[in-house]
């Protein structure tokens, strides 16, 4: 088991905590990107061992939370048609609209189903030429190429009766849009490192120039996270600013060039709403005018919906750490897994859903 068991060893993660105990001079806030980080900070208890001077906060790193009320909205509208066969995964599914979620759509007698890749769904369009058969293709960089291949194989194969409902967003554009806002608490990033896997993390270089904030690559077992904030704090009490990258086993500088391709090929850069944060300039993927056949938003023109957020869900604040879970009125009462007001308690990686199942409930744990 290396690379697991020995980024959970007691010994270790207890002289990293020492070393970052016998550095620490003044209070700074640190945000996470990834909620894969997030879920293994809550549940690891990582934020009870470091000293009190260091606050960690929950940035928009969890895809499932990021995805806007209307693209919830629109994927309802599409799976909700009798000629289609709408595909998702599973994490989408309970995720709520403005009235309802797939699931309903699939209680209802909707064609919604579960897949494990959109490989699986250009499958079952080749299975199903009568039926129109969407793919909901949401996430970071992480899942593009895989989106990507799904859409290439579709077009150089002559599968017609495929498309996706493209949600695709972008980390730097969100970090810079934190960064700059007037409220930011941020001082030191842990940039996600699966994300860094397939885009290196040579674009982070001007961000963390520009905004004068460490910034550190960081893996997802309890270690890795309290070595990339040991790095972290090194670098502020130092008053440096670099890219730094903890994560080296899996992430080189440059990332996956052939992913990045694969990705170009299909997608191009556009702007993005992002749930409870807003529309960010050049945060997000579409496709490219020659794949425009199978973007299920044109093909079944529902560009046109839009929606308002709750205004009782804390989501955007949460997302963009000005606040935490325990700080939500409706947390654990009226939002719950399963009758959730927001993204961030129904998806796995989202911070209030860990916050819930890992007994944080109050500001103080």
């Amino acid at each position: 088991m290396r690379y697991i068991d020995e980024f959970r060893d007691g010994a270790a993660i207890r002289k990293v905590v020492d070393h970052v105990r016998s550095r620490i001079t003044r209070p700074w806030t640190i945000m996470e990107i990834c909620g894969g980080q997030t879920h293994t900070i809550v549940k690891s208890g990582i934020d009870d061992l470091l000293p009190k001077e260091i606050t960690l906060v929950h940035g928009p790193g969890c895809p499932v939370c990021v995805t806007p009320l209307e693209m919830i909205d629109k994927a309802v509208a599409i799976a909700s048609r009798a000629e289609v066969t709408f595909t998702s995964f599973g994490d989408m599914l309970r995720v709520p609209g403005s009235e309802r979620d797939l699931l309903s759509v699939k209680a209802e007698g909707g064609e919604v189903r579960i897949v494990y890749s959109p490989l699986d769904a250009v499958r079952l369009a080749q299975q199903l030429p009568d039926r129109q058969v969407v793919f909901f293709a949401v996430g970071f960089e992480t899942t593009a190429p895989a989106n990507a291949m799904a859409v290439r194989h579709a077009a150089e194969h002559g599968v017609k009766n495929f498309s996706i409902l493209c949600s695709h967003v972008l980390v730097p554009p969100a970090m810079e849009a934190i960064l700059s806002a007037p409220n930011n608490r941020v001082q030191a990033f842990l940039a996600a490192g699966h994300v860094c896997t397939v885009m290196g993390y040579e674009e982070y270089e001007p961000i963390a120039a520009q905004y004068r904030v460490p910034i550190v690559v960081t893996g997802f077992e309890p270690l890795d996270l309290l070595q990339g904030v040991a790095l972290a704090v090194d670098q502020l009490e130092e008053g440096r600013v670099a890219v730094e990258n903890q994560y080296a086993r899996a992430v080189r500088r440059e990332g996956n060039r052939s992913a990045q391709a694969l990705i170009r090929q299909i997608f191009d850069v556009s702007d993005r709403a992002w749930r409870g944060i807003g529309t960010i300039p050049q945060s997000g993927y579409r496709l490219r005018p020659e794949y425009r056949s199978f973007d299920a938003e044109h093909r079944f023109a529902v560009g046109a919906i839009s929606t308002h957020e709750s205004s009782e869900c804390i989501a955007g604040e949460i997302l963009r750490g000005l606040k935490k879970p325990g700080e939500c009125p409706a947390f654990g009462a009226r939002c719950t897994p399963e009758h959730p007001l927001g993204a961030p308690m129904v998806s796995s990686e989202g911070a209030c859903a860990a916050y819930y199942h890992f007994g944080k409930r109050t500001l103080n744990g």
